[in-house]
């Protein structure tokens, strides 16, 4: 692979660069450096040598393993199953399917465990899944059983027909009890690891309601109306209250928990082959519940 350095690029460490420019981690980046697979205009660079502007990076792609999905015995809460579909609640640090980063202990390998029939559409390494929320997200999703009924649930998502409301905890007094943010999301130009509000952007818009104040944090309710990556992330930081406990998007001094206190607490949609209109809700993780109870008794005291 080739990148060529411009200015948003210019002095950053060659590590840094290659993340940031390419699918490659800091990690892979500087094994890469080390192994001498990286060449700056011709010449074999350290990891610590800073980029000028037209510089060309020619790395050698790593060799791609293929992914292989089994099936593992993996606690799961199913909260409704039929012949077409499943509704999970996803525990917080779970990733959703299979990456080259978490092979196994995602949702799809406890699923293909659980449930003996998946839809086929996303392939070996999703199938079923419909949607997704981050690894630190708790909370509901819905899962495919058959090729018809993920088509119809993914039609209703893309018509913004189905209902998804989010419970976040921010930082800061929200001023309005009630709020509409539209902002469009695309991958951030100055770290590929994130999603930001950029003009070139998809467009995203995100509903929320205040429930609750602390004085210096706010509970809140978002309805998505898209299905951006990071959305609630990105938007409740983009004005000025990112959730607290966010790595990536919130402060370092923050509420201590497991990340981003985040929670998919109801998920509405239309029933693939009875038409029947279902509406499904779980309750926040320990972790989250008393967190809101500590912030309560201190607003008492």
């Amino acid at each position: 692979m080739e990148v060529r350095i411009d200015s948003q690029s210019v002095g950053l460490r060659l590590d840094k660069a290659l993340a940031d420019l390419t699918s490659l981690s800091r990690t892979q980046a500087k094994e890469a450096i080390a192994q001498g697979d990286v060449t700056v205009n011709g010449q074999v660079q350290k990891a610590k040598y800073k980029t000028q502007v037209g510089d060309l990076i020619t790395c050698v792609e790593p060799e791609v393993t293929e992914l292989s999905v089994t099936a593992e015995d993996i606690p799961l809460d199913i909260r409704y199953e039929d012949e077409d579909l499943v509704v999970v609640n996803k525990p917080q640090g779970m990733v959703v399917h299979p990456s080259a980063g978490h092979p196994t202990g995602t949702l799809v390998n406890a699923l293909l465990y659980r449930v003996k029939d998946l839809s086929s559409i996303n392939g070996v390494v999703r199938p079923g899944i419909v949607h997704r929320i981050d690894k630190d997200t708790s909370g509901l999703l819905m899962v495919a059983k058959n090729d018809q009924a993920h088509q119809a649930l993914a039609q209703e998502l893309k018509e913004k027909k189905s209902q998804r409301h989010y419970l976040a905890l921010v930082h800061g007094n929200i001023p309005n009890d009630r709020g509409v943010i539209e902002a469009p999301i695309g991958r951030s130009p100055k770290d590929r690891k994130k999603q930001a509000v950029v003009a070139n952007g998809k467009p995203a818009l995100t509903r929320f309601k205040v429930l609750e104040r602390f004085g210096d944090y706010t509970l809140v309710e978002c309805q998505l109306e898209t299905g951006r990556t990071h959305q609630i992330r990105v938007h409740l930081a983009y004005i000025g209250h990112p959730l607290a406990g966010d790595p990536l998007y919130g402060p370092k001094k923050t509420l201590k928990g497991h990340g981003q206190f985040l929670h998919a607490q109801s998920l509405g949609f239309t029933h693939p082959s009875t038409g029947e209109a279902l509406l499904f809700t779980c309750p926040i993780p320990d972790v989250f519940q008393k967190t809101l109870e500590s912030l309560r008794a201190k607003q008492k005291s």
